[in-house]
């Protein structure tokens, strides 16, 4: 757990750009809860390889909403919990993938193991971000993708 949790907190931009360390489960906990500097956005655009369009309709948040989040103070709680759980699915991809590339490309394809869904169009809620994940799990350990 404690790498997945430095690799989601990288995928997020690390201690520097999220103005803590993020150490454990509780941290983790705690910072969502205050909500995630607004920095957070561009890391992890570009740690995922998305379009502001692309990242906004992954969290289902509108355009509009997340540019505003960009340029002023903190995200609001559910903001931070939807770029989170963004996050960790772009680090298990990248992990059990590939590199970057092939994971976003990865992501952003219909799989026939989600009945022909893509990715990232399913992580809006937590069951599909459940789904996502036990589809890379089954890449990890050699199973259909």
């Amino acid at each position: 757990m404690v790498d997945e949790l430095h690799a989601v907190v990288a995928q997020l931009g690390g201690e520097k750009v999220l103005g803590r360390a993020l150490r454990n489960d509780g941290d983790l906990l705690s910072a969502i809860r205050e909500g995630f500097p607004q920095k957070v956005v561009v890391s992890v655009l570009n740690s995922a390889g998305l379009t502001l369009k692309e990242l906004s309709a992954t969290l289902d948040l509108s355009p509009r909403s997340l540019q505003r989040r960009r340029h002023q103070g903190r995200l609001a709680r559910y903001e931070s919990d939807r770029l989170y759980r963004l996050a960790r699915i772009v680090a298990l991809a990248k992990q059990y993938v590939g590199d970057a590339e092939t994971a976003n490309r990865w992501l952003k394809r219909p799989n026939r193991a989600l009945g022909g869904a893509i990715p990232l169009e399913l992580i809006d809620t937590e069951p599909g971000a459940r789904a996502v994940e036990n589809v890379l799990g089954r890449v990890a350990y050699g199973g259909v993708s």
